[in-house]
């Protein structure tokens, strides 16, 4: 994996407006891996990929159904959300929801799936947020009134399939 794009995000409107530009990018077969803490705000991007796809329903966490599929209101690809927060059994367990079935007509978004999904794909791509609080970036007067919303948020690609993308225009 690259070094990666790094965005400071500073409010949940800006977090979906990534995950909007973020959709752009995305194409059938993609796998995205969202890492960070309960309520960094890995549904709130989701949720930005899923406006940014243009699929029916409203993305919501699917803490409780693990996967929830969302198909293109267009010709565009549907989007399956899953939270693997539950999973203990890695892959195997993966395997019984069949995300590898749904793959290469799909984006699949996974939240909680580092060291869960990575054989699903050699390719994929890796979103870590991170709350920036006690961190080293800097926070302007602007953004101290609502320091508890920014998010410092790290995309990196992994595999050819990545190779040629221009990550660092989700930055803008």
């Amino acid at each position: 994996m690259d070094v990666g794009t790094r965005i400071t995000v500073t409010s949940p409107d800006q977090m979906r407006d990534l995950g909007r530009r973020l959709a752009k990018l995305l194409r059938p077969g993609d796998l995205v891996l969202l890492t960070g803490e309960l309520g960094a705000g890995k549904t709130t991007l989701t949720r930005g990929l899923g406006e940014g796809l243009g699929v029916r329903g409203a993305v919501t966490s699917p803490t409780f159904v693990i996967a929830r599929v969302h198909p293109s209101l267009g010709d565009g690809p549907p989007l399956v959300h899953v939270d693997a927060y539950r999973l203990n059994g890695g892959l195997d367990e993966m395997e019984d929801l069949d995300l590898d079935v749904s793959l290469p007509d799909s984006v699949v978004a996974v939240e909680w799936g580092e060291g869960k999904v990575e054989e699903l794909a050699e390719d994929r791509l890796h979103v870590v947020i991170q709350r920036t609080v006690g961190s080293d970036i800097a926070v302007t007067d602007a953004m101290a009134a609502d320091v508890d919303d920014v998010r410092d948020v790290v995309v990196a690609g992994v595999g050819p399939r990545w190779a040629g993308e221009d990550l660092a225009s989700l930055a803008g």
